[in-house]
């Protein structure tokens, strides 16, 4: 095994350790309350049977059908209430684990959707137990058939309790649910809006499976379900994607000043380029500071033309008219001189005409050092490229600097 293997695995195993430690730590937490509970069991019990059994007809009882249900289903009510009641220090302990591993952002949103959906499900049960129960036990003892004693067995009630209290709790999870599924661009706001009918069809189709068959029940849970789904949806419009914020302040810096997007526009797309690029790249340059340069020649002109026009003019209103010279002359043309052969440009020198922004002719050198360094580079001369790419990084503009710096991470990439 390689020393890279190891220090891969050492990661794993850390993290390993750490999620044992944590799954200990709950299940001591949890151990510890259902060993303060479990002297109250059967008080738990009652008071959790207290819906029924203030609705149940005088002279009759709950019964035990089993030999153990007596004790077990005391002990298995007081196991769920000490998970119940050990739940924040349960996800304290899960929170522990799986924080270092987020970003600021999502920390600043998971803790506090994290409290909310433990309330949330606490209010679900609490829900269910003060509101539902008293309700639908009250329906079901007073539709008995006559002559038929209602007498619940004790681990029947337990189960469906239960089944009630998760189910409630569920239920209640709606506005967390729908502000993830916003925050992570899953669904937007607004269809969740037009899925509004089909959202109202799915509670109560929801209702009927989670809980018994009776409209009561599922009426009393799938109209919560409803309810909190338009809280979730509103409430996700506070809730917004960094990426969002980013692209809003983005626009917004782009309206109040069109450079400085640009200038992030242009940091942005520094990437490798191929010799394709590079060279279609510096005829671009090339292109862009001969057209500049001409611009400025033409205004230079037209200002000349202008000047030369005023002093004309000046010179009429002033002067009087005198007599018309007499022609001179036309001197005979000279025969003009054949054209000597331009010397080869250098890897140092510019044979460009001079920039008038530019006065030093840098730019125009780092252009034609940028042109040489091309030739070097297909040559294989690639030390002579390099000494030439530096002094561009010094001399050059913004944009032949760009093309050094990719031409230069080229050449460090290995083979």
């Amino acid at each position: 095994m390689t020393s890279e293997d190891t220090d891969r695995e050492l990661p794993f195993l850390s993290h390993l350790v750490e999620l044992r430690d944590r799954l200990l730590r709950m299940m001591l937490g949890t151990a510890v309350v259902f060993l303060l509970l479990m002297p109250f069991a059967n008080t738990i019990y009652t008071f959790v049977a207290q819906p029924l059994l203030k609705n149940m007809p005088a002279g009759t009882t709950m019964i035990a059908t089993q030999v153990a249900s007596p004790f077990l289903a005391p002990f298995k009510l007081t196991l769920v209430a000490a998970v119940f009641l050990a739940m924040p220090y349960i996800l304290h302990q899960f929170w522990g684990f799986v924080a270092p591993g987020l970003y600021q952002h999502e920390r600043r949103l998971v803790v506090p959707l994290i409290v909310s959906s433990v309330l949330l499900f606490y209010l679900g049960a609490a829900f269910a137990y003060f509101i539902v129960f008293p309700m639908i036990f009250a329906f079901f003892t007073a539709t008995a058939p006559e002559g038929v004693a209602v007498m619940t067995d004790i681990n029947n009630y337990l189960d469906f309790v239960l089944t009630l209290f998760f189910a409630f709790g569920v239920a209640f999870e709606v506005p967390i649910a729908t502000i993830l599924l916003v925050w992570m661009g899953v669904v937007e706001a607004d269809k969740l809006r037009s899925m509004r009918p089909y959202v109202i069809v799915g509670a109560f189709v929801i209702g009927m499976i989670l809980t018994p068959p009776d409209v009561f029940s599922q009426t009393f849970l799938a109209v919560p379900m409803w309810l909190l789904f338009e809280a979730g949806v509103y409430l996700s419009r506070f809730f917004r994607r960094p990426s969002e914020e980013a692209a809003d302040a983005a626009a917004a810096g782009g309206t109040a000043g069109g450079v400085g997007t640009t200038t992030v526009a242009t940091t942005a797309t520094h990437k490798p380029m191929t010799p394709e690029e590079m060279e279609a790249e510096l005829d671009r340059i090339e292109g862009e500071e001969l057209a500049a340069r001409e611009r400025e020649r033409a205004a230079a002109r037209a200002a000349e033309a202008g000047a030369e026009d005023e002093e004309d003019e000046e010179d009429e209103t002033t002067s009087a008219p005198a007599a018309e010279p007499e022609p001179e002359p036309e001197p005979e043309p000279e025969p003009e001189p054949e054209p000597e052969p331009e010397p080869e440009a250098d890897a140092d020198a510019v044979d460009k005409e001079p920039d008038p922004g530019d006065p030093f002719g840098r730019r125009a050198a780092a252009q034609a050092k940028l042109e040489r360094v091309m030739a070097l580079r297909a040559s294989g001369d690639v030390v002579k490229a390099r000494q030439l790419l530096y002094e561009v990084l010094v001399e050059g503009g913004e944009d032949q600097v760009f093309v050094a710096r990719n031409i230069l991470s080229q050449l460090d990439q290995p083979g």
